[in-house]
């Protein structure tokens, strides 16, 4: 067992040297369990085995990939913490005289940052007055979302109409997004725990991802998000993620599972 531990933190290395990912500021349980089951499934007894293989396979790679990034979504998950988006949020940015900025982190095959736009766009707000930067570390998985087409299921939480108002039926089962709510998102790599951060953010909506980080990542991790977010800005997290005392990374509750930039920042 103790050999096995080494092993993993050998191939932890690994990763980290081959594609800048540090796999040991995930929760170590969940992330080896994870990939234990895949390197298993893929005969390979052992983690230097197993990494020799996503190095020379790319299908074995995206799967880990898939594995290590939680590629799961949906349209409008969680929908009544949308209707704060544009029942709170949104009357905000109507009254700004310049294009809001709002920033998807993680945000795997695209149904968050497409949501978030869709929201905006039934608040009022035309597509030329927001811009939405979408980032993710699996560049496979924004791939997808560039293509923007999703099955019935990932709209099952959607609002009555919005597949018709803003998705075309390919079939009977695929549904391409409307290039007008395409125009104001944009995709590009992003390493939440390595890669600098962009600044000036109305919004940053960070979902269902920091459940999987350590305590130490998240201590890291929170005061970039404030600092990325412009006077007032927001953080929208997942519902299984509530920052505990915010104050401590400069925020402050602004509505269940939002929270707003104190300016100044605290000891500053």
């Amino acid at each position: 067992m103790e050999r096995e531990k080494d092993e993993y933190l050998w191939f932890a290395a690994q990763v980290l040297r081959w594609i800048g990912v540090d796999l040991t500021e995930y929760k170590r349980p969940q992330m080896e369990r994870r990939l234990t089951s895949l390197r298993q499934r893929w005969n390979c007894d052992n983690w230097a085995d197993f990494f020799a293989l996503i190095r020379r396979d790319s299908r074995v790679y995206q799967e880990f990939l898939d594995k290590m990034t939680i590629n799961v979504s949906e349209f409008y998950r969680n929908p009544g913490r949308w209707e704060v988006v544009g029942r709170r949020l949104a009357p905000r940015y109507l009254k700004l005289s310049r294009p809001v900025r709002c920033w998807s982190a993680a945000c795997s095959t695209g149904e968050e940052p497409y949501t978030l736009a869709m929201v905006l766009m039934e608040s009022g707000l035309s597509p030329n007055r927001f811009e939405i930067l979408a980032t993710d570390i699996d560049e496979s998985a924004m791939e997808r979302a560039k293509q923007g087409i999703y099955r019935t299921a990932s709209l099952e939480h959607a609002p009555s109409g919005t597949a018709a108002k803003y998705f075309e039926q390919l079939g009977e089962d695929r549904w391409a997004i409307r290039p007008i709510v395409k125009q104001s998102v944009r995709f590009r790599r992003h390493n939440l725990l390595a890669d600098p951060y962009d600044h000036g953010f109305d919004l940053i909506v960070c979902r269902n991802v920091m459940i999987y980080f350590t305590e130490e990542a998240k201590m890291r991790i929170y005061p970039k998000f404030r600092d990325a977010l412009a006077p007032g800005g927001v953080l929208f997290v997942g519902s299984t993620e509530p920052i505990f005392q915010p104050e401590r990374f400069g925020f402050r509750v602004f509505d269940t599972f939002f929270y707003e930039k104190i300016s100044p920042s605290p000891g500053r």
